[in-house]
């Protein structure tokens, strides 16, 4: 955890570089201080049927869903949906230029109940930073 799901209308890639933004988004996720490297997991997800206000094909969309474990209090995931959203804003600030855009952010806690993990990135990655084969 967390997930960083970066939602975009297909009309955007022809102005905007998706992967760079992808690795903008990450980059803040990683400045907010919350979160272990380990733990932090950016994508994108390309939407091609959309309909979005009064449906021209000009309009487009960012929507960022952060998911993070529960226990965070408010102040902390306020903190970091701002960072976030500071650093998705600053990168898409040309597009608002020149397209109608809405961009959005949401920091959602999953249920603790239902969720499962694995992860054996940590050892890899001090592996790396040793400059040792895995």
């Amino acid at each position: 955890m967390p997930h960083v799901i970066v939602e975009y209308s297909s009309n955007l890639e022809s102005i905007v570089d998706i992967p760079d933004l992808v690795r903008k988004v990450h980059a803040a996720a990683l400045a907010t201080g919350v979160f272990e490297l380990a733990a932090v997991r950016t994508r994108a997800e390309r939407r091609d049927c959309y309909v979005i206000a009064d449906g021209h094909l000009d309009n487009c969309f960012v929507a960022v869903s952060v998911r993070i474990a529960p226990g965070r209090n408010d102040e902390t995931r306020h903190r970091l949906g701002s960072i976030i959203f500071d650093a998705l804003c600053n990168y898409l600030q040309q597009v608002e230029k020149t397209k109608p855009v809405v961009i959005s952010l949401e920091v959602q806690e999953v249920d603790p109940a239902a969720t499962f993990r694995k992860n054996n990135l940590p050892s890899f990655l001090k592996d790396r930073a040793a400059g040792t084969p895995a």
